[in-house]
């Protein structure tokens, strides 16, 4: 979480124009925001709050090596600015520079206590060095420092979750669920992961509860309807409905990466990206690729080197503005995928799909279309939760996932016209304190 307070006593000449700036920022308005920041710069050379926010928006416009130099810059003339400190973690923090963040976070701390956000994002990156001692007495000082901070009751609710070794933790993540919920009504990422850990518990019926109160408040909530149905509390749809694919990301985009950071060895780009290789030739910059479900941009920096053009889609316009702000797609979309892939015949040498047909229960029509997307002699490259079973079967797990059967990827694979299928079985992420099997899908367009 970026912070704006102020910092330093802001002279009245140019008070105004901050204060414009700032209102700007946090409404989103990047392109005003910069003018403002700017005009401030020019009304008084290297006024720190300005230099200190004009880093953040860099780095919320994809650049953030500039973001690192302006935050530093602000830090040599206010060393004791908390905020500043934990701004520029949250920077490398993003940009997977864990280290630099954690050093940024206890400087922040150092200079503010009783600073709750940092105190939060360094229990964050220590979980994600695998520090699980330190990030745990972290959470712990987190909810002693801000006991009302519902964002951290959840935080820890997930912590315990991730690593849970006895039944014991996951009981304490659902209280901590409940809490997050009690304290902010309107977390509702809370009362998902509640659900989850109660079905976890083997104790279906509260979780069936928890969906069905949600669901009787918010009767139009995609949310609750899906998840209800994830633990058999109502039938199962083909698919994920898009309302409920798009209101989850959308609600998730800010806080995505930290909580792929917090799954520990969440592996689904890496690992397609090694079973293309197999594949492809070496990267030449010669491919036309699109990576199909972009979230927040994870597989572009390994699809890059391939790629004369790199495109990407999402349904959630949180995520595809998060995958802009990372950087490497000459073109960007939201869009329903099946829809986007049916419109462009031919287009693609590779398609890439990193955990996005997931929420997909039924698969023809998505790989049909994908087929037709592609020119003759390229590539699908897909992953799937996978289902142990034996026979050709889908299911839709208590995640809110669907998960697949060996024998049904093969059929579908084939029934839309793809040829020399690799299916191959690898743990793709940690969920609850257990692997998540999955199937790594490679399919070539005749």
């Amino acid at each position: 979480m970026f912070v704006h307070t102020w910092a330093t006593e802001v002279a009245p000449a140019y008070r105004a124009v901050l204060a414009q700036a700032l209102q700007a920022h946090r409404a989103h308005e990047l392109d005003a925001a910069e003018r403002l920041y700017e005009q401030v710069l020019t009304l008084r050379a290297a006024q720190p709050d300005a230099m200190h926010y004009l880093g953040v928006l860099r780095h919320q416009q994809g650049r953030s090596k500039e973001a690192v130099e302006w935050i530093a810059a602000a830090l040599k003339i206010t060393p004791h600015h908390p905020d500043a400190h934990n701004n520029l973690g949250n920077i490398h923090k993003e940009c997977g520079r864990l280290s630099e963040a954690e050093s940024c976070y206890r400087r922040a701390l150092e200079c503010g206590p009783d600073h709750y956000n940092a105190q939060s994002n360094l229990a964050v990156v220590l979980e994600a060095q695998e520090r699980l001692d330190e990030a745990f007495e972290a959470y712990g000082k987190l909810l002693q420092q801000a006991p009302r901070y519902a964002q951290g009751h959840y935080l820890m609710g997930l912590f315990l979750r991730s690593h849970a070794q006895h039944v014991q933790h996951m009981e304490q993540s659902a209280e901590c669920f409940r809490t997050a919920h009690a304290l902010d009504g309107g977390n509702v990422r809370a009362l998902e992961a509640l659900g989850i850990s109660l079905y976890v518990l083997d104790r279906r019926d509260e979780a069936v509860q928890v969906y069905r109160d949600w669901l009787e408040r918010e009767p139009d909530n995609p949310i609750p309807r899906h998840m209800l149905a994830s633990c058999g509390g109502a039938p199962a749809p083909p698919r994920a409905d898009d309302a409920y694919v798009r209101d989850t990301f959308d609600g998730f985009a800010e806080s995505f990466d930290e909580q792929l950071l917090k799954n520990l060895g969440y592996r689904a780009p890496q690992v397609l990206a090694d079973a293309l290789a197999q594949v492809l030739p070496q990267p030449s910059g010669s491919l036309d690729v699109l990576d199909a479900g972009c979230g927040t941009g994870l597989c572009a920096p390994l699809m890059r080197p391939h790629a004369r053009s790199l495109s990407g889609v999402d349904l959630s316009g949180g995520m595809v503005e998060k995958a802009r702000q990372r950087g490497g797609y000459d073109m960007l979309d939201v869009a329903e995928l099946t829809a986007f892939l049916a419109a462009r015949p031919h287009a693609y040498d590779l398609v890439i799909s990193a955990d996005t047909l997931v929420y997909f229960g039924r698969l023809q029509d998505v790989l049909a279309a994908a087929h037709d997307a592609l020119r003759p002699g390229g590539w699908l490259a897909f992953t799937l939760e996978a289902n142990a079973g034996e026979e050709d079967r889908i299911e839709l797990s208590p995640s809110g996932r669907y998960q697949h059967t060996r024998a049904y990827v093969e059929r579908v694979v084939a029934a839309a016209g793809l040829q020399n299928a690799r299916i191959a079985s690898d743990t793709l992420r940690r969920e609850g304190g257990q692997p998540v099997h999955g199937w790594v899908v490679l399919a070539q367009r005749g």
